[in-house]
């Protein structure tokens, strides 16, 4: 199973959130990275789409991606078999800070976005 995973909102280490703590507990940090898709305000959470645009975020290393993407998915509010999921977690390129890229999942926002406001630098924050 892919260990990686891209965070681009309240799971990014700077947070400081429970979640995010407990992401640093379970994950090595590789480091910032960024990704193809458009950013948007969703309500005190960010929502990434598809798009040309780029979101920045963090690449982390799960030490147990089984057990930790359990758990995520959960805060993500996904419900397996269940066709309305707010999120979605999908695999996708994203390019290192650092240089290269490598396959990492991240969290797809699949609602309407027609009423959100766009975080036009890709930077949630």
């Amino acid at each position: 199973m892919n260990p990686h995973l891209f965070v681009y909102g309240t799971l990014m280490s700077h947070t400081r959130t429970e979640k995010s703590l407990r992401l640093g507990r379970e994950a090595e940090l590789i480091g910032p990275a960024t990704l193809r898709g458009l950013l948007y305000r969703i309500s005190w959470y960010p929502g990434l789409v598809e798009g040309d645009g780029r979101v920045h975020g963090e690449v982390h290393r799960l030490k147990d991606p089984a057990a930790s993407l359990v758990w995520l998915d959960a805060y993500e509010s996904i419900v397996p078999g269940r066709a309305d999921n707010e999120y979605e977690r999908v695999e996708r390129i994203v390019d290192l800070d650092q240089g290269g890229n490598l396959t990492a999942w991240v969290y797809f926002y699949r609602a309407d976005t027609s009423a959100a406001k766009p975080v036009a630098d890709g930077r949630w924050t």
